[in-house]
């Protein structure tokens, strides 16, 4: 089992690797994917990550979904990246895991794929999800999406999405290594 998560110049360093620790404890493999040529990545704190790959060398059919962060610019680099809508676009028909934090709900928008979804983001992106029913709530799922309001809520929309793909006993299991209290 393989998760894509995209970066941009400008990602939310603890929205992203948040992601990665966490999937990777459980053991789900995640590969880290430069929207760009280059494989290093700068974050909207100033943190450098190299990733795993870059995306002109992603095939679809080897993940069973995707992340993307937020952060600014991140998000709208995300957001402008017409290889990143159509890799979104085409997981999302084959109703594969497509799940957002932050200002990451507005690459949904920009893919045509929120009209009736419930959706949640940080605030102020609530003009940009027009069409969507916006929850207020810290995470949101409904059915394949997964979104949550931002980095307070990483690791609940992590555990949201180890949900998903593995079911709550895992989650539990995972709670408990971290010390998680609910």
């Amino acid at each position: 089992m393989r998760v894509l998560v995209f970066l941009a110049d400008g990602f939310e360093e603890v929205e992203a690797l948040t992601v990665v620790d966490y999937l990777r404890r459980v053991e789900i493999k995640v590969d880290l994917v430069s929207i760009t040529n280059s494989r290093h990545v700068f974050g909207a704190h100033g943190i450098e990550v190299r990733t795993d790959k870059t995306l002109r060398v992603v095939d679809e059919n080897d993940y069973v979904g995707l992340v993307i962060p937020g952060g600014m610019p991140g998000a709208t680099n995300l957001r402008d990246c017409p290889e990143v809508i159509d890799l979104v676009t085409t997981m999302n028909k084959k109703k594969k895991l497509i799940a957002a934090i932050c200002a990451g709900p507005i690459v949904l928008a920009k893919a045509n794929l929120i009209e009736g979804r419930k959706i949640t983001s940080y605030p102020g992106f609530e003009s940009q999800l027009l069409g969507s029913t916006y929850v207020e709530n810290p995470v949101v799922r409904d059915d394949n999406f997964i979104t949550a309001r931002g980095p307070f809520f990483a690791v609940d929309f992590v555990l949201e999405i180890v949900d998903y793909l593995l079911g709550d006993k895992e989650v539990s299991k995972l709670k408990e290594d971290l010390l998680y209290i609910d």
